[in-house]
């Protein structure tokens, strides 16, 4: 699995969460709430740890941490850009927009 920041995505993320050791990105694929697994909503999670089963992913930006069991809802290479006039994230990859308003959370306490 390959993931690729754009320069916009990385500037936003540089601006909300200046890198700090004990933060990390993880690509959530959360499926609560959708009603099937099928049905889930991507979205950037801030976390202080890893849960068990996450892999990590290098990209040209920060390691992006996805949980091992859900990257088969997931494309091979996708891209992670910031859309400016929607103020938000939107995951892509080569065939199709993934999500066009994905979510950035704090899931620190």
């Amino acid at each position: 699995m390959k993931i690729t920041f754009t320069e916009k995505a990385i500037e936003k993320m540089e601006q909300l969460f200046p890198q700090n050791e004990n933060e990390l990105v993880k690509l959530k694929y959360d499926t609560d709430g959708c009603g099937c697994v099928v049905s889930g909503v991507t979205a950037l999670w801030i976390i202080d740890e890893a849960d068990e089963g996450d892999v990590k992913i290098e990209t040209n930006f920060r390691p992006v941490f996805v949980e091992k069991n859900k990257q088969v809802f997931l494309d091979d290479n996708m891209t992670i850009d910031y859309v400016e006039t929607a103020n938000t994230f939107m995951l892509k990859c080569p065939s199709q927009i993934l999500n066009p308003r994905m979510s950035l959370i704090n899931k620190i306490s």
